[in-house]
């Protein structure tokens, strides 16, 4: 059997966990919870599809990782997991004309390697107040059907779940590597050491300092993200598409009238936790000029998360330079929970050798270390 400690259980290192474990593998999942993990306040919109990104390796990526979701969940709901925060809802990407023509001729372009988008449909002011209520007279916008929402925290705990049901342990604590003749063979916690066949680093924005003590620099920083919790007194929202507004902001609506709004994206505030008037403002700014009934909304709260990122914005996944039996994959951003779940599901089967539907040469991990 297999042995393999995770580190970081954010969605991707939950994934790797529950993949591994379905596998058979003797599986130890290690966090040590941080605070402003982006999984656990993160809500977003599966859709890559429309996106005007034109990266090959990402689209690949996002692209599998939204038609992965289905049969996860399916997998998940069998194993009694049922609330997962996911379901497919449709989208309406509210957008000046101009930039909605570029968008329906990309997704169409798309949609045949891509059929489970669903249906695409160009919808005038009024038909979009029709679907989404609360949305601007001014302003068309593309419909997707096969888009779906997702809440982070709820996926995540549920993939950790399923592991544990399937066998695996969780553990809270700091991770550290065990070297033994300059080999790593193991990690150790506050209180135990953890021996495996095979260490897999799913760590997000912290993931540097894990590496330092090898003498390896790891170039992953965190870029921060604030969103807004916000309450309407409707139960119909449970079935509006969610919505995307320019400047990458989205609206996502949930039951019992929840929505959450967001999400910013700062490359240079570090792990700063701080809710800022300039953040709130740029998320009420953007969103209420493209869907102005939100104006009632009431704000219940907010959050701040920090996505991994890379200097090249891509993924990275492979084997950790010089140590066969340590395995990453990081720098997903704000692609995470459209790709984690099947990033981890490749991670997972890399780690027990297990061929790969990936190219790892589309996702250098040798351009993210370097020797300190």
């Amino acid at each position: 059997m297999n042995s393999i400690i995770i580190i970081g259980s954010g969605i991707l290192g939950a994934s790797v966990a529950y993949h591994a474990a379905k596998s058979g593998a003797d599986v130890t999942l290690i966090d040590r919870e941080d605070v402003g993990q982006a999984t656990g306040v993160a809500a977003g919109i599966v859709c890559p599809w429309i996106s005007q990104r034109r990266n090959k390796a990402w689209y690949g990526l996002a692209k599998s990782g939204a038609a992965y979701y289905p049969d996860l969940i399916s997998e998940l709901e069998q194993l009694g997991e049922k609330d997962t925060g996911y379901k497919q809802v449709g989208i309406v990407s509210i957008h000046e004309e101009s930039k909605l023509d570029k968008m329906e001729e990309k997704a169409y372009e798309r949609r045949e390697d891509a059929p489970e988008m669903g249906e695409i449909c160009r919808l005038s002011p009024v038909q979009t107040k029709e679907l989404f209520p609360y949305a601007s007279d001014e302003y068309g916008s593309l419909f997707v059907s096969g888009a779906a929402r997702v809440e982070g925290h709820a996926v995540r705990d549920a993939l950790i779940r399923a592991a544990l049901k399937l066998g695996a342990k969780k553990v809270s604590g700091n991770a550290r590597f065990i070297v033994e003749e300059e080999k790593v063979v193991g990690v150790q916690t506050e209180t135990k050491e953890f021996f495996a066949d095979s260490i897999v680093s799913a760590g997000g924005a912290w993931a540097a300092e894990l590496f330092e003590p090898l003498g390896l620099a790891l170039d992953i920083v965190p870029q921060k993200a604030q969103i807004l919790h916000m309450h309407v007194e409707s139960d119909s929202i449970i079935d509006w598409p969610v919505a995307m507004v320019p400047f990458g902001l989205y609206v996502v609506p949930f039951s019992g009238g929840r929505i959450m709004a967001g999400a910013t994206h700062e490359n240079d505030a570090g792990f700063d936790t701080k809710l800022t008037a300039g953040g709130i403002h740029h998320i009420l700014d953007k969103t209420l000029d493209a869907i102005p009934g939100l104006a009632a909304a009431e704000v219940t709260g907010a959050g701040t998360g920090f996505r991994p990122s890379t200097q090249s914005a891509l993924p990275v996944i492979g084997q950790v330079p010089g140590h066969p039996n340590i395995f990453m994959a990081n720098g997903l951003g704000s692609s995470g929970l459209t790709a984690g779940p099947y990033l981890g599901k490749e991670l997972a089967k890399l780690a027990m050798g297990q061929p790969i539907d990936i190219d790892l040469s589309l996702y250098k991990i040798d351009e993210v270390f370097r020797g300190k």
